[in-house]
């Protein structure tokens, strides 16, 4: 191949085609005059990734994956099963994490992002989440996720903490949302100062997320929750960071504040496992990846 191939995941019922959810990107793909390959999600969870690459051709190019999302252990392992058959992807496994997981990127973006805490492993103890608490200035309201995730839809029940002086209450809220995470936590749990934002009119926060390649905004559109926003972030504070963060591939979900005064990273993401809003014209951003 002479430039990257985009790697899907294929149909769990239908191997050899895409991902329902998928197939209108590898059509755009197609489109553009690109190739895409696939692979087996549900082998890759499983830790089959042999078998989760085997429909991926030997030698067959760099690689951007876009799917669902992997967990870095598994995506790893997929980098490895991708290389033993001569396969790269463009975006190592240590990038991957840096994007994908709070405490990578958090660093680079502290300061243009609501003030973060986090503890690694399961369910905190007093003292650990005192601890972190104190950390993001101990008094006020916060939320609560793991290093990639909310719990959103149960904002009262596993997100928002009204007041982190409120050990009790804090604790309370922590705990549902790793009852709730399960299997699914991912590295440990994250406390974020809760900043006010601007709202719609149904009360939902209104995101603008960009897709970055190679430092650069290639595709600015609504965040998948309110895809009809309307938006026009300014990225004039956000680019070096982006640049000094060094992954080829990103998204970040910016939020204007509710009083006006300017943007605010509200999330840092691997573009490869980033949603794309409902309508959206993706050609800009399909295009850059093919020529990256």
């Amino acid at each position: 191949m002479l430039g990257p191939v985009i790697l899907l995941p294929s149909d769990p019922l239908m191997p050899r085609r895409p991902d329902p959810h998928f197939v209108w990107e590898a059509q755009l793909v197609r489109e553009l005059g690109g190739e895409y390959v696939l692979v087996d999600h549900d082998a890759l969870l499983a830790g089959e990734a042999g078998a989760a690459v085997r429909r991926v051709p030997e030698a067959y190019g760099p690689l951007w994956y876009r799917g669902w999302m992997v967990p870095v252990p598994a995506y790893a392992t997929l980098a490895a099963a991708l290389a033993a058959r001569g396969c790269s992807l463009l975006t190592s496994p240590a990038a991957y994490a840096d994007a994908h997981e709070l405490p990578g990127w958090y660093p680079v973006f502290e300061g243009a992002t609501p003030p973060s805490a986090w503890i690694p492993g399961g369910a905190p103890d007093l003292g650990a989440l005192t601890d972190a608490a104190h950390r993001i200035g101990g008094r006020g309201p916060a939320v609560v996720k793991d290093y990639v995730k909310s719990r959103k839809e149960e904002w009262a029940e596993a997100c928002y903490v009204p007041e982190l002086a409120d050990l009790a209450g804090l604790t309370r809220v922590v705990s549902r949302f790793v009852e709730l995470q399960g299997e699914f936590l991912a590295g440990g749990v994250v406390l974020r100062r809760y900043e006010d934002f601007a709202q719609d009119e149904h009360g939902r926060t209104v995101e603008a997320r960009v897709w970055w390649v190679d430092g650069e905004p290639v595709l600015v559109g609504p965040h998948p929750d309110s895809p009809h926003a309307e938006v026009d972030p300014d990225l004039s504070d956000v680019r070096p960071l982006v640049r000094a963060l060094g992954c080829r591939f990103i998204t970040t979900d910016l939020a204007r504040r509710a009083d006006g005064t300017g943007w605010r990273v509200v999330e840092v993401g691997d573009g490869q496992v980033s949603g794309l809003p409902h309508g959206i014209d993706a050609s800009p951003l399909l295009t850059s990846l093919l020529a990256a």
